[in-house]
């Protein structure tokens, strides 16, 4: 069954080609700071959801969302790595595009 005209739902938009790589620099960086902070917070023995949330700085349940989220999130980058430099962990650079 198909849908008259005006109901149809309208169209995603395409990424450019430019936004596609950086959304996957992006997910690289993510991948790397995630796996920082868990290290770091591991070594600590900061381990249930309000004692992350308190050594992040934010709710438990978004600290929590931000180190377990597996989906690109506009954002995310700069708040892991605010985490990171609350930890006090080396922030990795960004990577410079040629």
């Amino acid at each position: 069954m198909s849908l008259p005209p005006d109901q149809i739902p309208p169209a995603k938009p395409k990424i450019s080609p430019e936004e596609r790589r950086r959304r996957a620099a992006d997910r690289l960086t993510m991948i790397r700071l995630k796996m920082a902070i868990g290290r770091e917070l591991d070594e600590r023995g900061i381990t249930t959801p309000a004692e992350i949330g308190a050594a992040l700085a934010m709710p438990p349940a978004e600290a929590t969302r931000l180190l377990t989220g597996h989906q690109w999130r506009e954002g995310a980058v700069e708040r892991l790595e605010a985490a990171a430099a609350r930890l006090g962990l080396q922030v990795p650079e960004a990577a410079s595009e040629d």
